[in-house]
């Protein structure tokens, strides 16, 4: 690739893009919350949420310099990062936290890169994030998973019109934002039901020896906020 080639796709990076529009704003905002609601959509669409939440687990395992082994994403939408280092602490708390929260915070910080106009940038620090989960994926279905979700962000980043883009990334900030609600609501739904006894929250707890609910709605705190916080920034643009 040429050096001005390098340079015109830089500046596409870091530049700033058009607003698409109110109108696609609230369209996007519409059809991501309608892949959350219906069962027959979040079915497959939850697939993405797994990825941002087994991530994000692998990520504050890293920063917390834990051992990172591995994530695996089942065909059910369940998922599994394993890590090791001590089994108890600041580190392990924070890795066990960040599952639930990893989709509303990334929602939000999508948001505020909307909010600036860095469509693109948003675009590629998405392939980015996929590519460093693709790395530590160790099963079939995960790989594909990852591989998938990754190409079509890209094949929009790279081929896709300034409105395409546009519109793909709010969609995908929206749904990200209102799904960071469902697993938290899911999973007291499970536990009341007394399943799930191992699940973040309860795992959580023991850590931290605090009820588990709190946990769970301290989850669904943070995720009503990014919603809340990252709807505004999206819409007041």
């Amino acid at each position: 690739m040429q050096s001005h080639s390098i340079s015109a796709v830089w500046s596409q990076v870091t530049g700033v893009q058009a607003d698409p529009g109110h109108s696609i704003v609230w369209a996007t905002a519409a059809a991501a919350l309608l892949a959350v609601l219906l069962r027959p959509f979040w079915r497959y669409s939850r697939n993405v949420v797994t990825i941002a939440h087994e991530g994000g687990h692998g990520l504050v395992a890293v920063l917390t310099r834990r051992r990172l082994h591995g994530i695996r994403l089942h065909s059910d939408t369940s998922g599994l990062t394993v890590s090791s280092g001590k089994p108890h602490g600041p580190g392990m708390v924070l890795t066990a936290a960040a599952g639930y929260t990893a989709p509303s915070l990334l929602g939000l910080g999508g948001a505020w890169l909307l909010s600036a106009g860095h469509v693109t940038a948003l675009l590629w620090v998405v392939v980015a994030l996929l590519l460093a989960v693709l790395v530590m994926v160790r099963n079939a279905y995960g790989a594909l998973t990852v591989v998938v979700t990754g190409a079509l962000c890209f094949a929009v980043s790279w081929f896709g019109s300034a409105s395409l883009q546009g519109a793909f990334a709010y969609l995908s900030v929206w749904f990200l934002l209102f799904a960071g609600v469902r697993p938290v609501l899911e999973l007291q739904g499970k536990r009341r039901r007394g399943g799930a006894p191992g699940s973040d929250a309860d795992q959580l707890g023991r850590l931290t020896r605090t009820p588990a609910v709190l946990w769970v709605l301290l989850f669904l705190v943070i995720a009503l906020a990014a919603v809340a916080t990252g709807g505004r920034w999206m819409l007041t643009r």
